[in-house]
């Protein structure tokens, strides 16, 4: 039996590394109109909400498989049982101390159509499967993961986000021969540490980067699977015993990888298999193991699937506003808003927001539940598409990865005092909360009279009664119109009029990279690399609308010396930092 078991796995590796040459897709002809989801979305509200109801049900829940031991030839071995991981694993077996699954048909289905749908491009299909996660060669931007695919940008930011964090403010913690386990992950916010110098970048050694990848890798992965798993994905034609000494390398997988490819499900049961870690030591061990297998062409994907199995397909269902659409949007195969918030909060929630919006008759949608180590800021905020909450603009380090109309790029800060608060600045942020607490607009800005007079209440600001009457006799409460009220009234009444006119002056230095290998327009055109760019970012003083327009002494201070620049990345700044002047050198950051 034990050498039957052993061919049998021969055979599925064997065939997981043959492409199939009779498999074709479907006709365009045969295939109905496509739908037009932004109308089914509106008109299907309610129906989600159903949906919604039904996924939330919680798994069956039986004994985790852990990354202990496995004897060889044991129950193991055949073993097929749901799995906190929320899919059906079968023909489960052992690797190097390390319990291996195979994805049943049932969930290799649910698993792709949740991710690509029914009606996938063969292109985004390609896009997904030729994008590894590996570091740029080009030694200014060496600490930086390059994309050479459009389509993944989502995942390849957010773990980026994450290296940073883990180069900039823990570097300690990646020194050769230090054990590569995580913090309390329980703890409410990890401390911070001194940040590296932005000149040392170049210095990195390939093994300090390696090490901030892996620990980034297991630090999201953990964070998907509530802090208690973590679950690793890797491909069938790699599971198998290493001997001592053994290592994957980069051309071993690229041979194996050469005829391989995913268009269906079936796909998917055949070269995927899975690893549940509940112990983070050995998670962080696995994954530093397979980063060959991660840097290779199917590293994105791979990573992208290891979160959603972290998280659980039925709990990734659940945290959705509507389960029927692909997290990988048409037809450009974008990484959906759910992608990247799993990976930055563990959670697939589509919204910024804070918390849930409650839509009546039993309906809500649902934002950014808690704090968060990275940051969120998008260009749709700008355009009054959105409103980005707190908990994304205001993260534990000051790292933000950027979201334009098509891709996602990464902001980040050396010095965490970018994030402190002046007096100004903290009194806005008090206020600013509780008002988007009553805006029910969907980040349209407005609120209530009932709801404006809870706002005065929780902050503390008391209007005079004639001016509170007149604020409030057209019924509805403007953001931007009651900020110009509080600026213009006294402290003691819980306002913030300024007097001296240089109330929340700062100033800092900040760094935009976008990892498209893109031609360098300074230099040869011929050389494609990632783009790091120095920002010089000026906060005046707060001004009134009226000093505004007669052009105050605070705005002239700041752009005397020079003109303030401008680019889409300087108006995503500013969702974070009203009325920030941006100022660079060489060619404008580019966020798409």
């Amino acid at each position: 039996m034990a050498d039957q078991r052993d061919e049998d796995m021969r055979d599925v590796i064997n065939m997981s590394m043959e492409r199939s040459l009779e498999q074709k897709r479907v006709r365009d002809d045969e295939i109905d109109p496509p739908v037009d989801r932004r109308r089914l979305q509106r008109e299907l509200m309610a129906a989600a909400a159903e949906k919604r109801m039904l996924f939330s049900k919680p798994p069956t829940r039986i004994a985790a498989v852990t990354s202990s031991p496995v004897k060889r030839g044991g129950s193991a071995d055949s073993l097929d049982k749901k799995t906190e991981t929320g899919v059906r694993a079968v023909n489960v077996r052992s690797v190097n101390g390390n319990v291996v699954e195979e994805l049943s048909a049932e969930e290799s289905e649910r698993l792709f159509m949740m991710v690509f749908g029914s009606d996938v491009s063969r292109d985004v299909l390609n896009q997904w499967t030729n994008q590894g996660i590996r570091f740029s060669s080009d030694q200014e931007t060496s600490m930086g993961l390059v994309q050479h695919e459009g389509g993944p940008c989502g995942v390849l930011a957010a773990i980026q986000a994450f290296v940073l964090k883990n180069l900039l403010f823990t570097p300690d913690d990646l020194s050769k021969g230090a054990p590569l386990v995580p913090r309390d992950m329980s703890s409410s916010r990890w401390p911070i540490g001194r940040c590296t110098a932005f000149s040392n970048f170049a210095s990195l050694t390939n093994a300090a980067k390696a090490r901030a990848l892996v620990r980034s890798m297991g630090d999201i992965l953990f964070s998907c699977g509530s802090n208690k798993r973590a679950v690793v994905v890797t491909l069938s034609a790699f599971c198998h015993d290493m001997g001592p000494g053994e290592r994957l390398t980069d051309e071993m997988i690229a041979e194996a990888l050469e005829s391989l490819s995913i268009e269906s499900a079936s796909d998917l049961k055949k070269i995927l298999r899975v690893e549940v870690h509940t112990s983070p030591a050995n998670a962080f061990q696995s994954l530093e193991a397979k980063l060959p297998v991660f840097r290779s062409r199917m590293g994105a994907m791979l990573f992208l699937i290891s979160a959603l199995l972290s998280r659980g397909l039925d709990i990734v269902q659940a945290d959705r506003d509507d389960p029927s659409l692909p997290l990988v949007t048409a037809p450009f195969g974008h990484a959906s808003q759910e992608i990247v918030n799993l990976l930055i909060s563990g959670e697939a929630v589509p919204n910024v927001f804070d918390g849930r919006m409650d839509l009546g008759g039993g309906m809500s949608l649902k934002g950014i539940s808690t704090s968060v180590d990275i940051g969120f800021l998008t260009l749709l905020e700008y355009l009054n598409f959105c409103k980005v909450g707190q908990n994304l603009k205001c993260p534990k380090y000051p790292i933000w990865v950027i979201g334009s109309e098509s891709h996602y790029t990464v902001m980040f800060a050396l010095d965490k005092s970018v994030q402190d608060e002046n007096q100004l600045e903290q009194r806005e942020s008090q206020i600013r909360k509780s008002f988007d607490t009553q805006d029910q607009s969907g980040g349209g800005g407005f609120i209530s009279v009932e709801s404006f007079h809870i706002v005065l209440r929780e902050t503390n600001i008391q209007l005079p009664p004639e001016k509170l009457d007149n604020f409030t006799n057209i019924g509805l409460i403007v953001w931007s119109e009651f900020w110009q009220l509080i600026l213009n009234l006294d402290e003691s009444l819980g306002g913030l009029k300024d007097s001296s006119g240089m109330m929340g002056k700062k100033m800092f230095d900040i760094y935009h990279f976008n990892g498209i290998a893109k031609s360098d327009l300074r230099g040869d055109s011929s050389t494609q690399k990632p783009r790091l760019t120095k920002l010089r970012v000026s906060v005046p003083p707060r001004w009134t609308s009226e000093e505004f327009i007669a052009g105050g002494s605070g705005w002239g201070e700041v752009s005397k010396a020079e003109p303030p620049q401008h680019a889409p990345l300087a108006d995503c700044i500013r969702t974070r930092w009203p009325r920030a002047v941006c100022n660079w050198a060489g060619d404008p950051p580019s966020i798409v």
